[in-house]
């Protein structure tokens, strides 16, 4: 992939603002390797560090992110087309699309339906420290 024109906002060299990690769906420019050298992930930990309103909005968006990346991957594993997806679900494409995007709050009720259409269900587990009970007098 080449890199030519004006960047888009997201592009490396720019400074990123939180409405910029919102709203940018042009990740043409992200590659691997940007053209200076340096990692997508370095260039926004690098923006994330230098403004903390861009920090915050990339922890905010983590967890969809993170949600986005598995059904993408559950969805390339079977082989299947987002339209393939939504027609299992009962949903449309746009839908799965803006899903596997990572920038909106999955639907929990969509994300069953998703599991659904391979057989399986959805695990919530949490992962919190563990709690120190204080010592009860005997």
């Amino acid at each position: 992939m080449s890199y030519s024109g004006a960047p888009p906002r997201s592009c490396p060299g720019r400074s990123l603002s939180s409405t910029d990690v919102r709203k940018s769906a042009d990740f043409s420019c992200m590659q691997t390797v940007s053209p200076m050298g340096r990692s997508v992930r370095d260039e926004m930990t690098e923006q994330a560090r230098l403004d903390p309103e861009v920090g915050a909005e990339l922890d905010r968006l983590r967890p969809f992110e993170e949600v986005a990346r598995r059904i993408i991957r559950l969805r390339l594993d079977h082989g299947l087309s987002q339209e393939a997806l939504a027609e299992r679900v009962g949903t449309t494409k746009s839908a799965i699309s803006r899903l596997e995007s990572g920038q909106h709050v999955p639907n929990l009720a969509t994300v069953e339906r998703i599991a659904a259409a391979f057989g399986g269900h959805v695990e919530i587990t949490f992962h919190v420290p563990a709690v120190q009970r204080a010592a009860t007098p005997v």
